[in-house]
């Protein structure tokens, strides 16, 4: 990249580029750190699109960066394949500051290029996004978003016309394909002009009504659900984001009756005032449906995050709400639709589960039992994504259910990522039919324990900010994989798996993955997304504390000195 003061001056002179924008760049004028950071790179267009925070300048989110990206995507599509502008691009957006904005300028970028698109009146979840891509037979699909992020950032997640995020190798042509944009060459079509011509279209109602009845076929057993729908107490909060309405009309139309709404969390708001992150992972964005949750008698605490594809719970025991972690959830649901198809006489000879490699292991005796196949795959949704669309083109395997431990979930394949729509309702689904049963789903939870084995996760995510930073998570990759670990925690290191060799037919990725003895595990690997490496431990005991002591010991010394 050209030097970062000569990016920014051109900035400053250029006259594309508005005067509400220069006066913000003249601001930073005297801050030389600052300067360099927004101007030292352009925003990449990752594996998973943009992501950044929300600011004027190069390496930020703002109109520019998303033009740009947005034309080297049109310039990717109209590339491979001629009847693009005729299929057309879903677009849609959540609460998010400038979301609708963004999905504004990427349906003009995609006009200005004779490409037709559909974009939601309003925001929606990801998984409708990924839904209406299929629904409506488009060529792809843009979704403003930035997930879980704080509030300052904001994004942009590409799809495919299977529904699915972007795959290999289709994601590095792309990049290369905006990286060959100069920032300011963009072709643009105001609104107005493309609904004359047809290149605009809005969206709405007629897709929201066939994304829920398309869902409401995902229920493991509406049978027994009616019996007892009306006896589950739900508290929700969709933290100020997309999953209100869609959330509670699924809920609603599958019998629940007493679903309680956390009205401080009800309306979108791009701040997210009442949580410190608007991520269902962290049970303190819960707190206030745990508070909701006790003044009512709430059986089950339910939240998603602000583009609803990912879920969180609260269970009620005797001694308050305790939280389940994503790894739980996924547990308990793989268990819950293998027993009940089983039962009912629907679970395919060739039925499969998948999950990403650094989610519970828990899992694969459970697949035993009732002989379906576990598949792993690499970390994020678009890999289990693959894997349907593998099994529609070859004929073999039935896709059962999908996971990642990052709360995220999936059950059918009228969408191809996680979807907190559907997962919120099979969870009440199951909580229902677990309290009709007579139990809790801490019970339910312990009784796989006992069945299964303890097992225990957990997840440490270390920030490095910047220049220095993106050096530093490069060195810790380097050491890892130039001087393996003999042993981690007194453990000795069975297999070290490097994804950037690739890996068991899975595509390339920089993901270490270190299998050590008695059902232990450890994985590694930057964020694709964040300034961040995660670290992923597994650990699997003779009971509940011997399991979080071993993940303890890893999680301690695999991140000593970082």
């Amino acid at each position: 990249m050209e030097n970062y003061k000569a990016n920014y001056e051109r900035w400053l002179a250029s006259d594309a580029v508005d005067d509400k924008t220069k006066e913000e760049l003249r601001a930073i004028a005297g801050d030389e750190k600052e300067i360099e950071d927004r101007f030292y790179k352009d925003l990449e267009f990752g594996t998973a699109g943009l992501r950044g925070v929300l600011a004027a300048g190069a390496n930020r989110m703002n109109v520019y960066t998303v033009r740009h990206a947005t034309q080297g995507l049109a310039n990717y599509l109209m590339k491979v394949d001629p009847e693009t502008p005729v299929k057309g691009i879903a677009i849609s957006f959540d609460s998010r500051h400038q979301s609708d904005v963004f999905a504004r300028e990427t349906a003009a970028v995609f006009n200005g290029n004779g490409i037709k698109t559909y974009v939601f009146d309003s925001l929606r979840p990801v998984p409708e996004l990924s839904f209406t891509v299929r629904y409506l037979g488009c060529k792809g699909g843009v979704m403003i978003t930035a997930s879980h992020n704080p509030a300052k950032y904001n994004g942009y997640k590409a799809y495919w016309e299977d529904g699915c995020q972007v795959p290999p190798p289709m994601d590095d042509e792309i990049i290369s394909d905006v990286e060959a944009v100069e920032m300011f060459d963009v072709k643009r079509m105001e609104r107005a002009e493309a609904e004359a011509k047809g290149l605009y279209v809005a969206i709405g109602k007629e897709i929201d009504d066939a994304y829920i009845a398309t869902i409401k076929k995902c229920l493991i057993d509406p049978e027994t659900l009616a019996k007892c729908a009306a006896d589950l107490k739900i508290v929700y909060t969709p933290l100020h984001g997309a999953g209100n309405l869609p959330v509670r009309r699924i809920l609603e139309e599958c019998g629940f009756k007493q679903v309680y709404v956390v009205p401080e969390q009800e309306l979108p708001n791009g701040d997210f005032p009442t949580v410190q992150l608007p991520n269902p992972e962290d049970p303190r964005a819960l707190e206030l449906g745990r508070q909701l949750g006790e003044k009512v008698g709430a059986d089950i605490i339910v939240g998603t995050d602000p583009d609803s594809d990912r879920v969180g719970i609260m269970v009620k025991t005797p001694e308050g709400y305790v939280p389940f972690t994503g790894n739980m959830v996924g547990v308990m649901l793989t268990n819950y639709i293998l027993e009940a198809r089983k039962k009912t006489g629907t679970l395919p000879a060739d039925g499969f589960i998948c999950k990403s490699i650094v989610s519970t292991e828990m899992v694969r005796p459970m697949a035993e039992e009732y002989g379906a196949e576990l598949r792993n795959v690499l970390t994020g949704f678009k890999f289990i994504g693959q894997q349907i669309l593998q099994s529609e083109q070859t004929g073999r395997g039935t896709f059962l259910f999908g996971f990642e431990e990052s709360y995220g979930y999936l059950c059918g394949t009228y969408a191809r990522d996680k979807d907190a729509v559907s997962g919120a309702m099979l969870i009440c689904e199951m909580a229902a039919i677990t309290k009709y049963n007579g139990m809790s789903l801490i019970d339910r939870m312990q009784s796989l324990y006992e069945k299964y084995g303890f097992f225990k996760e957990s997840v440490v995510s270390m920030a490095f900010e910047g220049i220095e930073g993106a050096a530093k998570m490069k060195k810790i990759m380097d050491d890892l994989r130039n001087a393996p670990k003999a042993e981690i925690a007194g453990l000795k290191v069975l297999e070290v798996q490097d994804y950037a060799k690739g890996y068991n037919g899975l595509p390339k990725s920089n993901v270490l993955r270190y299998v050590l003895e008695n059902n232990c595990w450890v994985c590694v690997r930057p964020s694709g997304t964040e300034p961040k490496i995660k670290f992923y431990f597994g650990a699997n005991g003779k009971n509940e504390e011997e399991a979080a002591e071993y993940a303890k010991k890893l999680q301690t010394e695999m991140t000593a000195g970082f």
